[in-house]
């Protein structure tokens, strides 16, 4: 087992004091409130509010000898009833939350998410602002070529996902290219700026890929975009955090795929990967869910459990991608690893092909730590996020499933991350 380490600091005054045994927390029941391991003067998140507690949480926690969590003392209401409470039976979706999910899929497909750090107080945008939230968009911020509009950024503290129509996208794209031109950027911290609108563009140039992912030319803007995150993290090793997007928002492939690729590149260059390999590496992580372009947004948004067809078509996308990207003169063959394995396990019990050991490529085996990670740290509708520290700890256990070494570099590289 690893020594993983995820802490922050916390005020005396705010301290998460009243002791609560594991025991007390049935498994498939969801977490009631933020829980906390507390070390000396650090904490260490352990979970959400609204985590799942599974079996594998149970017996991970038991191998590592933790019988108590801690939790805020205005939260021994809400544990008291989630006491009182776990012995119901969990609620099968019904139609009409079935349709909200649906809606949701269909709003989420209409919009694109954006990270509002990236937003000046008081400059001026012309695109509209919205915010996604529980299965609804609401205007924020009403703007257009016409009619630009002034920033606050007050506004912008809400819940849900800040978003904008995916036809304002080239305007979206216009501003961030104008970011590093901007006073008030220049006199700020240049690398965070740098790496905040490097992630932001490669999100923007994803979302156009994925519409048309057989284009030459896009393929050309990642390969760019993907030697800027190389240069981004070897100017800095500390920029990794500032290109992944923000715990907590919900999940997009666009947004995925780009967390892929930084975590990917920031391991290669963690274990001393040459320039040329951290360039096919970087590729194939920011393209590995290609594929998915293929499949409806119903399925792939779907809450819930998928069919057997449903899961059947989920896996397809793998194979897809690598046939839509073999066929690109552009795409290094070498990047196609990263592609066809990042859902292989050293086990054998992955998939497409049940590759074990060795018959999985580095390149495979590197996307498959990267890509769980962001996918169990990313919020869903109907799934709160791991917390770093839960989810490290739970890829840990598997090690069975991941290459040992790798993995212990990836937990070391994102140690800092809160």
């Amino acid at each position: 087992m690893y020594n993983i380490v995820m802490t922050t600091q916390y005020r005396e005054v705010d301290k998460p004091e009243v002791p609560v045994p594991l025991s007390q927390l049935r498994v498939g029941t969801r977490i009631p409130c933020d829980m906390f391991i507390i070390d000396g003067m650090m904490l260490k998140v352990l979970f959400n509010r609204n985590a799942l507690y599974t079996n594998d949480a149970r017996d991970i926690l038991k191998e590592k000898g933790i019988s108590n969590v801690y939790i805020f003392k205005r939260d021994v209401p809400h544990f008291d009833l989630y006491i009182s409470k776990t012995g119901s039976p969990k609620k099968p979706l019904n139609e009409e939350t079935s349709a909200s999910f649906k809606k949701y899929a269909s709003l989420k497909e209409q919009h694109h998410q954006i990270d509002p750090s990236i937003l000046i107080h008081g400059s001026t945008i012309n695109f509209s602002l919205s915010v996604l939230d529980r299965f609804n968009v609401s205007i924020l911020l009403e703007a257009s070529v016409e009619y630009p509009a002034v920033v606050d950024t007050g506004i912008l503290q809400v819940a849900g996902d800040i978003v904008i129509n995916k036809s304002d996208l080239p305007r979206y794209h216009e501003y961030i290219t104008s970011l590093r031109k901007h006073d008030k950027f220049i006199e700020s911290d240049d690398t965070r700026i740098m790496a905040l609108a490097i992630r932001e563009t490669s999100k923007v140039v994803l979302q156009n890929f994925l519409e048309d992912p057989r284009s030459g030319e896009k393929i050309k803007e990642v390969e760019i975009l993907v030697n800027d995150i190389i240069n981004c993290i070897l100017q800095d090793e500390d920029a990794i955090y500032n290109l992944l997007s923000m715990k907590g928002h919900d999940y997009y492939t666009y947004t995925h795929s780009v967390n892929v690729a930084a975590m990917a590149v920031s391991l290669g260059v963690t274990i001393g990967l040459k320039r040329s390999a951290l360039e096919k590496l970087g590729i194939g992580a920011m393209l590995h869910d290609t594929g998915k372009s293929k499949i409806s947004i119903e399925i792939l948004d779907k809450q819930g459990s998928l069919s057997d067809i449903e899961y059947k078509i989920i896996k397809s996308h793998v194979l897809e991608g690598e046939k839509i990207l073999r066929n690109h003169d552009n795409f290094p063959g070498e990047a196609l690893g990263a592609v066809l394995h990042h859902h292989e396990k050293l086990t054998g019990n992955g998939y497409p092909f049940g590759l074990a050991g060795n018959e999985i490529s580095y390149f495979g085996k590197i996307s498959a730590i990267s890509d769980c990670y962001d996918a169990l740290t990313t919020r869903r509708p109907y799934k709160a996020p791991f917390t770093p520290f839960y989810a490290l700890m739970t890829m840990a256990k598997e090690t069975g499933d991941y290459d040992k070494e790798l993995l212990k570099s990836f937990v070391k590289m994102l140690g800092n991350i809160k």
